[in-house]
C-alpha cells in the first residue's frame, strides 16, 4: 500500500482522454504546465488500498520534439518519473500507435501497453496475438474497451504490481556501432536522469534539445534510418501477431467516408449537419430558456424586490440587485440550456471521430489560402471556446502557419457569442434561427479564410505545407466522458456568469444610473455620455444608438456580458426575450439587428482570449495588431451587409 504516480500517454484518438475519465471521474483537475499553456489534467483514485494520482499526458505520435505536446511529454517522463507510463494504444491502428511505443520504451521506463477498442477490433473480424506481444515487448499488455469500462480493474491490478522497466531494445544493425561509440563517448557524471543508449540514440538522430546538452558526435544525422528500422521492426511485429483482415477489406468507417468525405458532397453535408445541430439547439433549448425566463425575471426578480422594499431597504440598493445584478446575470443565465445542449452536439461529433475528417475535408479549401487541414483543427476548436483553440495551434509544426491561425482564431464564433445570436435571431427572425445561425458560423469560417489568404500573400509569405492524418474510426462517444466534457464546459460558463458578469453588471449599473452630480436619469448617466461618444461610429451599420455602442465595449471583458448590459441599459429589468423583443424592435430592424450580430461575431475578442494571444505570441505588437485588425474587419463587413442589404430592401 501507498502511493503511486502513473501517466497516460497515446495518440490523439486513442481513447486515452476516455479512460483518463473513467479512471478519474469529476476528482480531477485542469490547470497548465508551468511556462506553458498546453492544458494538464491529473486525478486521483484509490485501488487495493493505493492512492492512484494519474496524469492526462498530450496527445502525441512521437517524443522527437517537434511540437510542445512533445516536448512536455519527454519532459515529465524523464524528469518526473512517473511510477509507471501506462501506453494505450488504438487495437484497430496498432502499427501506427506502437511507434510512440517504442519511443517510450526506449526511455527505459516502467510500461504497460493498454490495447484499447478490442470491442472494435473483434468487430473487425482482427485477432491479436497479446502475450505474444507482451513478451516481444518485455511489458504487460492488456485489453480494455475504455468506453464500455472493460478491463480496467485488470489494468490497474497491472498498475500496482509493475515496478520494473522493461528491457527493451530495437537491433539497428549496422548503426549499433554507432550508438556504441556515442555511448561510450558520453561523461558518466553528466548523464543523470537519462537512460545512455537513449541518449546515443537521440545524439545520432541529432535530436536538437539533446544536441544542446551533449555537444560533439554531430558529424552524423541517422534520424530517417532510425525512423525506417523502427517501421520495419514495428511491422514484422504486427504481421505475426496481428490476423484476420485482407488486404483492402472497407470497415464501417471507410464506408461512411465515402459520403462523408466525398469531394461534392461533403461540405455540403457538414454543414447540414452544423445547422441540425443549431436546430436542436433552439428547439429543444428555448423550452427550457423560456422556463428559467420566468424564474429570473418573474419569480426571483419579484421576491428579491419585494423582500428588500418590506424590509426598508435603500431604493438604489433595490434597484441594483433586482435590475443591475438580477437582470445582468439572470440575462446571461437564461441561455444555459442552450449552451449545454450546443457544447453537447458539439462534443458528440469531437468523440465519434467527425470533427477529424472535417479537418480533412477542409484541406482541400485551406491549401487553397497556403495552409493545410491541421491548421483548421484549431479552428473548429474554437466553436467551443477561443482560448483552448488558441492553445491548440502548438501542435502546429510551422511557426508561420501558427501564428497566421492565432490571428484568424477569434472569428470562429465561440459558445459565449451564442447569446447573443438566441436573443437577437429570437426576436427578429423567428422561425429562421437556424438559418441566421448557421449563416454567422459559415461566415465566420469564411472571413477567417479570405483573412488568412491575405495574410499568406503579404505578411507572412512562404510555401505551404501539408497535411497527413491518420483517421480515427468512427464510434458512439462514452456517456461518461460526454457527460464530463460538458460539464466542465457549462461550468465554466455559469462560473463566469457569477464572477466576471456579476461584477461587470455591478459597473454597468453603476455607470448607467449615475453622472459627477449623483444619481441620474440612465441617459444623462456616465454610461450615456460614453456610449454616445462612440455611438457614431457604429451609425453607418443601422445601430448607432448609445446602448449599442456600451453594450459591444462592455462585450470585450466577455461576450456575454453584451446581453447582461442590454438588460440594463435599456432600462429594463426582464431579461426574457419576450421582455426585450418590443424594446430592441424600436432600435433595431432586422437588417441592423443581422449586422450587429456579424459585428459581435467578427470583432475584438474577450479579454481571457486576448490574454491567450499574448502568451502564445510573446509578443504585445501581434497582440494589438489582432485587436486593431478584427475590428477593421468587423466594421468593414458589418457595413457592408447593412448597405447591401439596404439596396435590396429598398
Amino acid at each position: 500500500m501507498g502511493n503511486i504516480k502513473i501517466a497516460l500517454a497515446g495518440n490523439p484518438n486513442c481513447g486515452k482522454t476516455t479512460l483518463f475519465n473513467i479512471l478519474t471521474g469529476a476528482n480531477h483537475y485542469v490547470g497548465n504546465w508551468a511556462g506553458v499553456t498546453v492544458e494538464k489534467k491529473s486525478g486521483f483514485l484509490n485501488h487495493e488500498g493505493n492512492k492512484i494520482e494519474v496524469l492526462d499526458l498530450p496527445g502525441i505520435y512521437s517524443l522527437s520534439p517537434f511540437t510542445i505536446e512533445e516536448k512536455v511529454t519527454r519532459k515529465y517522463i524523464i524528469d518526473e518519473k512517473p511510477d509507471v507510463v501506462i501506453n494505450i494504444v488504438d487495437g484497430c491502428n496498432l502499427e501506427r500507435n506502437l511507434y510512440l511505443t517504442t519511443q517510450i520504451l526506449e526511455l527505459n521506463v516502467p510500461v504497460i501497453l493498454a490495447v484499447n477498442m478490442m470491442d472494435e477490433v473483434e468487430k473487425q473480424g482482427l485477432s491479436l496475438d497479446l502475450d505474444g506481444i507482451s513478451k516481444d515487448l518485455g511489458i504487460a499488455v492488456i485489453p480494455i474497451s475504455a468506453s464500455k469500462n472493460q478491463g480496467i480493474d485488470k489494468l490497474l491490478d497491472n498498475v500496482v504490481r509493475s515496478k520494473d522497466a522493461p528491457t527493451f531494445k530495437i537491433d539497428y544493425g549496422v548503426y549499433e556501432k554507432n550508438i556504441t561509440e556515442v555511448m561510450e563517448s558520453l561523461p558518466e557524471s553528466r548523464i543523470a536522469n537519462f537512460d545512455k543508449r537513449w541518449l546515443g540514440i537521440k545524439i545520432l538522430e541529432r535530436d536538437e534539445e539533446i544536441i544542446e546538452s551533449f555537444p560533439g558526435n554531430e558529424d552524423e544525422n541517422l534520424s530517417d534510418q532510425f525512423i525506417s528500422l523502427r517501421y520495419e521492426y514495428i511491422t514484422g511485429l504486427v504481421n505475426k501477431r496481428m490476423t484476420g483482415k485482407e488486404f483492402g477489406q472497407k470497415t464501417f468507417s471507410d464506408k461512411v467516408d465515402e459520403y462523408l468525405l466525398n469531394k461534392y458532397i461533403g461540405l455540403p453535408l457538414f454543414l447540414v449537419i452544423m445547422a441540425f445541430v443549431f436546430y436542436i439547439t433552439f428547439n429543444v433549448g428555448n423550452v427550457f430558456v423560456d422556463k428559467l425566463d420566468g424564474f429570473f425575471s418573474g419569480t426571483l426578480a419579484g421576491f428579491v424586490r419585494d423582500a428588500l422594499t418590506v424590509n426598508d431597504v435603500a431604493p438604489w440598493l433595490v434597484n441594483l440587485v433586482s435590475d443591475g445584478i438580477i437582470g445582468g446575470v439572470g440575462g446571461v443565465l437564461v441561455f444555459v440550456p442552450n449552451i449545454a445542449i450546443l457544447f453537447i452536439a458539439i462534443s458528440f461529433l469531437e468523440d465519434s471521430g467527425y470533427m477529424a475528417r472535417v479537418s480533412f475535408l477542409m484541406d482541400y479549401y485551406m491549401q487553397k489560402v497556403g495552409l493545410n487541414g491541421k491548421t483548421f483543427i484549431p479552428m473548429i476548436l474554437g466553436f467551443g471556446c477561443n482560448v483552448p483553440a488558441i492553445m491548440g495551434t502548438r501542435t502546429l509544426e510551422n511557426e508561420r502557419d501558427r501564428l497566421i491561425a492565432i490571428l484568424i482564431n477569434p472569428f470562429m464564433s465561440c459558445g459565449a457569442r451564442f447569446p447573443v445570436y438566441v436573443m437577437f435571431a429570437g426576436i427578429f427572425f423567428k422561425g429562421y434561427e437556424t438559418l441566421v445561425v448557421t449563416s454567422l458560423y459559415v461566415l465566420g469560417i469564411i472571413v477567417a479564410l479570405v483573412v488568412a489568404y491575405i495574410f499568406r500573400k503579404t505578411i507572412f509569405k512562404g510555401e505551404g505545407t501539408h497535411f497527413i492524418m491518420e483517421m480515427p474510426a468512427y464510434r458512439l462517444p462514452n456517456l461518461k466522458s460526454l457527460a464530463i466534457h460538458v460539464w466542465e464546459r457549462v461550468k465554466g460558463y455559469i462560473a463566469k456568469a457569477g464572477t466576471v458578469i456579476f461584477a461587470a453588471s455591478i459597473i454597468i449599473w453603476f455607470i448607467t444610473n449615475y453622472n459627477m452630480s449623483g444619481m441620474a436619469p440612465i441617459t444623462e448617466s456616465f454610461g450615456a455620455s460614453l456610449g454616445k461618444i462612440i455611438a457614431p461610429v457604429f451609425a453607418p451599420m443601422g445601430f448607432g444608438n448609445w446602448q449599442s455602442a456600451l453594450s459591444l465595449l462592455s462585450g470585450i471583458f466577455a461576450k456575454e456580458i453584451v446581453v447582461a448590459n442590454m438588460a440594463i441599459v435599456f432600462g429594463f429589468s426582464d431579461p426574457s426575450l419576450g421582455g426585450f423583443g418590443q424594446v430592441l424592435m424600436d432600435n433595431f430592424t432586422q437588417l441592423s439587428a443581422y449586422a450587429f450580430m456579424v459585428f459581435v461575431l467578427l470583432y475584438t475578442p474577450c479579454v481571457a482570449t486576448i490574454g491567450v494571444i499574448k502568451r502564445e505570441t510573446n509578443s504585445w505588437k501581434w497582440t494589438f495588431f489582432s485587436l486593431g485588425y478584427q475590428i477593421a474587419v468587423a466594421w468593414i463587413v458589418s457595413f457592408a451587409i447593412y448597405s447591401v442589404g439596404r439596396i435590396f430592401l429598398a
